[in-house]
């Protein structure tokens, strides 16, 4: 499957020099500050949490899969909701802001559940939530507020923006950690003050894109409906089935530190190699997307993963580790915001953060079945056959959406 960016677009892009964010809008700027500040709060948690739940309160891979399922999957189940509230209601900012200020009140909820696993599982589905109801609003903004040919640079801006913030977490983390003696409570306090931040600048800075439309054209038949268009159906189909052969970071992260023996003083740096690489290349990439056509590049992100984890079973030789951690961030850098620039223009205006939302709902529910395959496949056949089996699918999965029949925008 192919998605062809505009011509015109792309010679736009080839001979504009300016810096890139002069060629994106204030909006998008403004909302890649949000994401920056939230990515702060919820890194330091997610690069803690894993030691936490493994080392801390003692599980094995299977529980922690479940739990990174649920981390990952209860997203799922509201981001067409989000998405159909806020196109049917004209209000993206807010309902965006509802989901900001729900995960940040979660990061209290962390402190109030101490060691009970189960507190913590709900704790985390309802930090999910957060995320899941604002996804799609923040990236219909994000749409809106762009020219179609920029689409891809405008995601790579946001995703940059969001990208410091998640090589910033990990370090406030270690901080945090150290200044407290080891204390995971003081790390959760902190980040629910930074996420308290990130609520803010959105209320001050962002600015919604309400327009008017008749809400009948938004209902739930017309949401269903999208699936009827061939392009779209094959874009999100495809997104999902390749989310069902990806390996989640907690498990790249905890495979990482078991194979090379990494302290747990050190864990919380590892989401950096994978920060670092996507903060360099978002930008780059989503420009190439525009210019050669988003699917390509979302197809090479993820066989950049496939090596990853060809590298993860090779020998413990920390060079590998280094450029193992480097292709993860260039999966990320190739996929995350390149998928939502190829999805965009198949999407009605109207319905732009309901359709986001279908796209990233059959993915997210894709990888939280992964994360519990790959917790089941980690406790019955241990660490290295079951990185083997998940990069195995992975390479046939990308090799058969390389063959699929080219779609065009």
């Amino acid at each position: 499957m192919y998605i062809a960016a505009s011509r015109t677009s792309d010679l736009a892009a080839g001979t504009d020099r300016k810096p890139a964010l002069k060629r994106v809008s204030a909006n998008v700027v403004a909302l890649g500050m949000v994401s920056l500040v939230t990515d702060v709060s919820s890194e330091m948690v997610t690069a803690v949490l894993p030691l936490y739940l493994v080392l801390g309160l003692g599980l094995n891979p299977l529980q922690f899969g479940l739990l990174d399922g649920l981390y990952a999957g209860a997203t799922a189940l509201v981001r067409v909701l989000g998405g159909h509230l806020a196109d049917r209601w004209r209000r993206l900012k807010a309902v965006a802001g509802f989901g900001y200020g729900l995960s940040a009140v979660c990061k209290l909820g962390l402190v109030a559940a101490g060691s009970s696993v189960a507190a913590i599982g709900v704790v985390l589905a309802a930090d999910r939530t957060g995320k899941g109801v604002r996804t799609a609003p923040r990236d219909a903004l994000i749409s809106l507020s762009s020219e179609p040919g920029t689409l891809g640079r405008s995601f790579g801006v946001h995703r940059a923006l969001d990208t410091v913030g998640a090589f910033l977490g990990p370090l406030v983390a270690m901080v945090v950690l150290a200044l407290s003696l080891g204390s995971y409570t003081s790390v959760f306090f902190t980040s629910f003050c930074v996420a308290v931040i990130a609520v803010l600048l959105l209320a001050l800075f962002v600015r919604d894109r309400p327009g008017t439309v008749d809400r009948a054209a938004v209902s739930l038949r017309a949401a269903a409906g999208l699936l009827r268009d061939a392009d779209f159906r094959r874009v999100t189909l495809w997104a999902a089935v390749l989310g069902l052969v990806t390996v989640g970071d907690s498990f790249v992260y905890l495979v990482l530190q078991r194979r090379w023996e990494i302290a747990a003083t050190y864990f919380p740096l590892l989401p950096l190699g994978t920060a670092g690489v996507y903060l360099l290349l978002a930008v780059p990439l989503g420009r190439l997307a525009d210019r050669i056509g988003r699917w390509p590049v979302f197809l090479g992100g993820h066989a950049a993963l496939c090596l990853a984890l060809g590298l993860l079973c090779g020998p413990a030789a920390p060079v590998l580790a280094v450029v193992a951690l480097g292709l993860h961030g260039l999966f990320y850098a190739a996929t995350d915001g390149v998928l939502m620039a190829a999805a965009g223009p198949l999407i009605p205006r109207h319905l732009r953060a309901t359709g986001m939302a279908v796209v990233q709902t059959g993915q997210a529910g894709a990888r939280m079945v992964s994360s519990v395959l790959f917790g089941l496949a980690w406790t019955l056949w241990d660490l290295r056959p079951a990185v083997l089996v998940a990069a195995g699918c992975l390479v046939a999965v990308v090799l058969a959406a390389a063959f699929a029949k080219p779609v065009r925008p």
